[in-house]
């Protein structure tokens, strides 16, 4: 089992910045692929970002190429994602997954997930 708990979440103007973390526990954190994914009211789960084991392979959806940043520090056992120059539409629940074996954009696949940290951004 790996417990992931992510925190960070807030409440932002249009054109600010936020950062969120995911601590995770359990299972050797270096043995998984970790992603965030975030999903608004009334829509689907959508994939934001991933990052390899290593941090060597990233992925980012379109929509938050350019804005946002996915990183991990396998010795805190965390991965983090640094989201500048929010839109309202940025708006949502970010979750971060963890999945034992390789990189991947589709949520299904994700073994454990955290609970969620609420981002907030006004126009």
């Amino acid at each position: 089992q790996v417990q992931l708990v992510e925190s960070g979440g807030g409440l932002v103007q249009a054109g600010g910045s936020l950062s969120l973390s995911c601590a995770a526990s359990g299972r050797t954190f270096s043995n998984y692929a970790m992603g965030w994914f975030r999903q608004a009211p009334g829509k689907e789960r959508e994939f934001v970002a991933a990052i390899s084991i290593s941090g060597g392979r990233i992925y980012y959806a379109d929509s938050v190429k350019g804005r946002f940043t996915i990183s991990r520090d396998n010795a805190k056992s965390a991965v983090y994602l640094q989201m500048n120059s929010l839109k309202p539409e940025d708006t949502a629940v970010y979750y971060c997954a963890a999945r034992r074996l390789g990189l991947t954009t589709l949520a299904r696949q994700y073994d454990y997930w955290g609970q969620g940290t609420q981002v907030t951004v006004s126009s």
